[in-house]
Formats: C-alpha cells, structure tokens, sequence
C-alpha cells in the first residue's frame, strides 16, 4: 500500500511590505520612508503537538515546515508527511503537519530528551549529543566548475526579490547542473532559509545533488547538519566557514566551497592532497 504524499503547491505569499517614516537623529524635522523585512511567529505542530515556535520571514511557510522537519532530524523523509495546513495571519501563524504513525512515535521518542531550539542556532541546547549529533557519511559528488561560480554574488543579489526592497534578509539558493539559479529562499534567520530552500527542493522533487547550494550567511556547524541530513553534495557559503564546520564537512563527505569578495574559490571540503611536506 503507497504511502499518501502531499501535493507540491505553490509556496505561501509573503506578507505585503509595509513603508515606515523615519526622522533623522541630528534633523528631527528632516526624514523620509523606507519597507523593513516583515516578521512572525510561526507554531509548528505535528499531529496536534506543537514542537517549537519559531521567529521567522512570514512567506514560502511550507517550504520551510519540511525543511525544518529534515533538517532538524525530527522526520527521516518527505513521505512521512501526510498533510500540511496553514492558520493565523500576520505576526501569529500556526502550522499543523500530518505525519505517519511510525514518525509521530519516533518524534514522542526524540522531546524526551530534546531540549528547546531556536532560530539562532544551538541556543538553550543542553544535551552535547544534540550540538554534536551522528550523521550519515554522503556519497562523494564532484565539485562544480569554477566558471558556474563566476558573478554569482551578482545574480544571487538579483535573486533576492524580498531583500532588494526591505534588506535584512539572508538567502539559500540552489544552482542547478547548468550553473541556472533554480530556487531562491529568504529570511530573517540564515537557518530559516536554509530550511526554506531544503522543503523547496523536497517537495519540487529536485536532486539537490544535481547542482549545489549557495547561502549568504556565515557558515555555522548546524548549517552542515541540515546539508548532510538533506543529502546535499556542496554548499557554497559567502563567509567563510569555522574550524569545526571544515572539520565536519570532510568527515561527512559534504564538498564545503568559500565564495571571497575578491578572490577566487577556495575549496575546503574534500581536503586538498598535501603538498610535500605540507600537513593540511
């Protein structure tokens, strides 16, 4: 008996920008107007039992409930995902995923010893095995071409639709096989987006192996989760990574690429071989 699969409709709109007049410090008198990025609290349910709430750019909602499902490790695929429901309207957003029976149990299973998270990372983490938890080793995928990475900080600011009007706004992006960007995500949180750009690509069933991901944000240890649990082959990052994040990238057979203002791509994951020598 096939299991029921929900259906990949469009992503949830954004809330309508909103113009904010502003007065200048040392010209009280003088000031103009200007869109800020939108904000909410979004409650995220399964079966009926909220999980987390999270702060978050109110659109692509769906995308984001099933990136934030795998990549968090609550739900091991897409297919475990019956229903996906959305309420609530502007700051106050709720929404609610039917799951199977076998993942509702493992859930129960995971908040006896699941502290609480937020979109800021590992806040409020107590457990070590959640901050450091086992991953699956990736198949090895071969890196892009370097001419795919040419003028991409460029077209990703072109990408960011949102971020053009209101700014404050990170972005996950995916780049398919012909260096064409596929999908853009946006939010106030990096992670949200990444999360965002992960539920895309699994709801559109897209290969995310079939080209790389790209995101605008410093490159933290829980983005590398969420890329090795989402099965990805390389993440792009435009800041550079930390120690332990170049660490965990080549340990997991995750490709991990530096994109610098003004140099050219520096591939940190997998490890160069050593120069005579040289340790790496």
């Amino acid at each position: 008996m096939s299991r029921p699969r929900i259906a990949c409709v469009s992503a949830s709109q954004p809330m309508p920008p909103r113009d904010f007049h502003y007065a200048e410090l040392e010209h009280p008198l003088q000031g103009s107007h200007t869109v800020l990025a939108e904000e909410c609290a979004l409650a995220i349910s399964y079966n009926g039992i909220t999980q987390a709430v999270m702060m978050l750019s109110p659109d692509a909602l769906e995308d984001f409930a099933v990136g934030f499902s795998l990549g968090q490790g609550l739900l091991e695929s897409i297919d475990d995902i019956y229903d996906i429901q959305l309420s609530g309207t502007d700051s106050a957003r709720q929404v609610e995923l039917s799951i199977s029976n076998r993942a509702f149990w493992a859930l129960k299973q995971q908040r006896r010893q699941m502290a609480g998270s937020s979109g800021c990372g590992l806040c409020g983490v107590a457990a070590l095995e959640q901050a450091l938890p086992a991953l699956p080793d990736l198949q090895p995928a071969p890196l892009p071409p370097a001419a795919q990475l040419h003028g991409l900080r460029q077209r990703i600011a072109q990408s960011q639709t949102l971020a053009q009007s209101s700014g404050a706004l990170h972005a996950a992006l995916f780049v398919d096989q012909q260096g064409q960007i596929r999908l853009c995500r946006e939010d106030i949180g990096r992670h949200n987006a990444l999360d965002k750009l992960i539920g895309a690509l699994q709801r559109q069933r897209l290969d995310a192996r079939a080209g790389f991901v790209v995101i605008t944000s410093r490159c933290s240890l829980e983005l590398i989760h969420k890329a090795v649990r989402a099965g990805l082959g390389t993440l792009v990052s435009l800041s550079a990574p930390t120690a332990l994040t170049v660490d965990w990238a080549r340990r997991h057979r995750l490709n991990l690429i530096h994109l610098p203002h003004h140099s050219a791509p520096r591939v940190y994951s997998p490890a160069p071989a050593p120069a005579q020598g040289q340790n790496l």
